[in-house]
């Protein structure tokens, strides 16, 4: 990566001039699409009164989901623009604040339980960034996370890489993520995966890496040790 590039400049940037083409498509994903069983999930793993944050939370949606859950949620995002977005959505136990995952704006230990949503690969140093989870996060506490899969069209965001250009989308493989995660202090508790319509087959009986390697998106619960 060149000296010159700022990786939090363009991340901003990025989001912010992506906030309408974004908000577009959140609802679609949350309330039908790849996203549509998260909460479910969180609610299977996190207790409902539970205190929640939402890290890169885009436009809000699914915070708003979260606190409509029962959760009290603050929804954070490195996008002023997107928090000025997601500011329009009202909610008794709903906040928003601007805030980087590489330097997340809480104290150690202030949340019961975490959601990161396709955040993680946009960060340019993912091991920091989980370990500022790990900070926030009580002792015991739940972490959502999802990675995309092989099969997920928006990892072409880092193709540029391989020509040696600064790129600003850190995609990784969900077994590799497994695997920064267990080397960290997590413990996977449970996941599953999000696939295409173009995989009809139960791949349940398969092994976990063959179905990751099928899906579009993998879906963690993970535990603080």
């Amino acid at each position: 990566m060149s000296e010159s590039f700022n990786w939090h400049k363009a991340v901003t940037k990025k989001w912010d001039q992506n906030v309408a083409f974004w908000s577009e498509k959140s609802r679609s994903m949350w309330n039908e699409g790849s996203r549509s069983g998260i909460i479910p999930f969180v609610k299977r793993y996190v207790p409902v009164g539970s205190q929640m944050a939402d890290i890169g939370c885009g436009d809000g949606y699914g915070a708003f989901l979260l606190s409509e859950a029962g959760y009290d949620v603050t929804g954070v995002d490195i996008s002023p623009k997107m928090i000025e977005h997601a500011n329009q959505i009202s909610g008794d136990r709903l906040i928003f604040k601007q805030g980087d995952l590489a330097e997340l704006p809480f104290e150690q230990h202030t949340y019961d339980g975490l959601m990161a949503i396709n955040s993680l690969e946009w960060t340019e140093d993912p091991k920091h960034a989980l370990d500022e989870l790990y900070r926030v996060l009580k002792p015991g506490g739940r972490l959502c996370i999802a990675v995309l899969g092989p099969t997920a069209g928006p990892r072409q965001n880092s193709y540029r890489r391989l020509y040696g250009e600064d790129v600003i989308c850190n995609t990784m493989m969900p077994w590799e993520f497994e695997q920064l995660a267990s080397e960290t202090g997590w413990r996977t508790l449970d996941g599953y995966g999000v696939f295409k319509e173009g995989v009809k087959e139960d791949v349940s009986h398969m092994p976990k890496p063959l179905q990751q390697a099928l899906t579009f998106l993998w879906v963690f619960m993970l535990e603080k040790q």
